[in-house]
């Protein structure tokens, strides 16, 4: 394919592309506000200029300064591909390795306008989640991926690729990091400055690595979010009349109208930006939209009397909406909300991650440009009000958690009334969907499992569920009762999956799963590349939310209570374990889902290819993605982990974990302490 072709010849110098500036028919990123001084600026835009021969630095240097002003960040628009970007089949790239196409199949499914919230800044997600820095380092990636071998490794510097290097056939075909600061510097005022002067990068978790796959990505970890937070509070399997509010219908946040179809109940999403909102609206994601609050009322009240699923956007503040709810209850007595959660962009709070009332999305966009102080006043207060709201719902009976989106962290910043009596570094008055309700999940090996099919073919995608289906039906006939609950759930997940048309960009599926799933799962798929089941090669990663992929002490390791929940060893191991065991590609980022130097976190895709060699690597880097995960939470002292390694071990005799004995008398370490 001749675009494709053209997008692989490198930076266009010769003569230098049109400069058409922004698309005003796509979303943009808010304005940034880095606050560089004088000797910054010159040297941001002596960086930006690195990537260009000095013939055309007088013609560039100006509009990089321009846009460095502008919008706080040299994007280098001029050199936005014309071509359409999204996920093409596999063999249209021009390369010589199709380990290489298939990264360029995901960072262009990662950019695809129909995934991507912020398209033209190479944002994917979560307000800031890079795929790269500037458009320079775009085209410079795909130049090097299109003359790739099976014995070079791209090296990415947060966005930045150093270069090819020479590495074995065995090795990844590209390592990224994304966010490596010292950690003294990992503070979100230097994060600014250094993605200002080009020199650092926000990933987030599966934007940075290339493996975002759309809001799809969460629906099926939000379904058992929400199957589970009805069994926790509400002591049913049975939703259907419940309600659940929250907010968010951006990147990944979009997933939960559809979640809360799938799990039964009334979803509730409030929506700010109509962009976002319309655009799930026009997907089927969300099944109705409102700006009334009046009609959002009426309508939960309808459906909770009819037992109705319904996915409903509200497009206004959350904040609003609480209060709304909060009003109807004293007026009435009438308690119209079961559940509650949030999933703003709390981790990029002051920079378009949340939206204070009363402003609208113009007025919000624009005070935190002109005057970011008193922006980061106006959401503090937003904050209080929010939690206030919450607080009062909670007490008449409504379950809230904090899903993992710093919304708790950050309003206890602000000063609101989170704080738990007694709680440790981690808790706050509302625990976190870990702590309650994903933690346990993870401890048993389940987390989110990905495949895409690399064909772009919706008949591949079909069979593939089917395999997984068959996959799980067999094993879940032999495993424990505990474990059984969560077969039943995902087995009922991929059966259904494909009738509640989920995909968005590349033809992909996501399905929880744990150790010895993954494992059969992976390598019936590849049994079925190579007998021609399924037309062309998959890849297969996950979310770096997972069991072993992140150290997030306020998320997916809140759980972990012998002091270690702030150490990131597993990350890190994990990243380089996934390296020598055979991943195509790996990622390890600062930063992602609770922000910039809150997590560091980690992933793979590693492309099925029908080959005896891709199964023999599948085998060797799921086992261990998953293990590494378990013995660690083992280690810390949860009992459904200690379990499931134990019995892993008891499967494989070359796997040997150090098991921690617990102290059974708590009397013993007082009468120590006392003498």
């Amino acid at each position: 394919m001749s675009d494709l072709k053209d997008l692989c010849g490198g930076l266009p110098l010769d003569p230098l592309p049109p400069n058409r500036g922004r698309d005003p028919n796509v979303p943009h990123a808010p304005v940034r506000t880095p606050n560089l001084t004088a000797e910054e600026e010159r040297l941001a835009l002596r960086n930006a200029l690195r990537y260009f021969p000095p013939s055309h630095h007088a013609t560039l240097a100006s509009e990089f300064a321009q846009e460095l002003r502008q919008y706080g960040h040299i994007y280098m628009y001029r050199f936005c591909p014309a071509v359409r970007m999204r996920a093409y089949p596999i063999d249209q790239y021009p390369c010589r390795t199709r380990q290489a196409a298939a990264m360029m199949l995901m960072i262009m499914n990662n950019l695809d306008p129909a995934v991507a919230q912020f398209p033209q800044e190479l944002v994917t997600y979560g307000g800031n989640g890079q795929v790269f820095s500037n458009w320079a380092q775009f085209r410079l990636v795909m130049r090097y991926l299109s003359e790739m071998t099976e014995e070079q490794t791209l090296v990415m510097y947060s966005g930045h690729p150093m270069g090819l290097f020479p590495s074995l056939p065995s090795s990844p075909r590209a390592i990224i990091t994304n966010g490596m600061v010292i950690p003294n510097y990992s503070s979100r005022e230097q994060y600014e400055r250094m993605f200002a002067l080009g020199v650092s990068m926000y990933g987030q978790m599966t934007a940075g690595s290339y493996c975002y796959i759309g809001p799809q990505g969460i629906v099926h970890g939000t379904m058992l979010t929400v199957l589970n937070a009805g069994r926790r509070y509400l002591g049913t399997d049975d939703l259907r009349g419940r309600v659940f509010v929250t907010s968010g219908l951006g990147g990944m946040s979009g997933a939960q109208a559809k979640a809360a179809v799938i799990a039964g109940c009334v979803g509730v999403i409030a929506e700010v930006d109509e962009a976002p909102l319309r655009k799930r609206h026009e997907q089927g994601w969300v099944m109705e939209v409102t700006s009334s609050l009046e009609q959002c009322i009426k309508r939960i009240r309808e459906a909770r009397t009819s037992k109705t699923p319904l996915s409903l956007g509200y497009h206004g503040n959350v904040v609003d909406l609480w209060e709304r709810l909060l009003l109807e209850f004293e007026r009435t007595g009438e308690l119209l909300v079961d559940l509650g959660s949030d999933q703003t962009s709390l981790h990029n709070p002051y920079n378009g991650g949340y939206y204070p009332v009363p402003l609208s999305c113009r007025q919000a966009n624009q005070l935190m440009s002109t005057d970011p102080r008193r922006f980061q006043s106006v959401v503090q207060e937003s904050l209080r009000r929010h939690i206030k709201a919450i607080n009062k719902l909670s007490d008449a009976g409504m379950f809230f958690w904090d899903y993992g989106n710093a919304f708790l962290l950050e309003a206890q910043r602000a000063g609101a009334e989170v704080s738990k009596v007694g709680g440790g570094a981690t808790e706050f008055r509302y625990p976190s969907y870990v702590q309650h309700i994903m933690g346990d999940i993870f401890s048993l090996g389940f987390g989110p499992f990905r495949w895409v099919c690399t064909s772009g073919d919706p008949q591949d995608l079909a069979v593939t569920d089917d395999i997984a289906a068959k996959v799980l039906e067999e094993i879940a006939a032999n495993v424990s009762e505990r474990v059984r609950q969560q077969y039943r759930d995902n087995i009922r997940w991929i059966r259904e999956a494909g009738k509640h048309k989920m995909v968005v960009g590349s033809q992909a599926r996501i399905l929880y799963s744990d150790q010895k799933g993954r494992v059969c799962i992976a390598l019936a798929i590849n049994q079925a590349v190579a007998d021609g089941r399924v037309s062309a090669p998959v890849v297969i990663s996950r979310d770096h939310h997972d069991v072993s992929g992140t150290d997030s002490p306020f998320r997916e390791t809140s759980n972990v209570y012998d002091g270690s929940a702030f150490c990131a060893d597993m990350a890190v191991q994990n990243f380089v374990g996934d390296a020598f065991r055979g991943a195509t590609w790996v990622a390890l980022h600062n930063g992602g889902g609770v922000g910039w130097g809150e997590v560091i976190n980690g992933g793979f895709g590693l492309l099925l290819d029908g080959s005896d060699e891709a199964a023999k690597r599948a085998r060797s880097m799921l086992n261990w993605d998953v293990s590494n995960g378990v013995a660690r939470r083992c280690w810390s002292g949860n009992t459904n982990a200690y379990e499931t390694i134990q019995r892993t071990m008891e499967e494989n005799s070359q796997l040997r974990v150090t098991m921690p004995f617990p102290v059974q008398d708590e009397h013993v370490l007082d009468r120590a302490l006392q003498g």
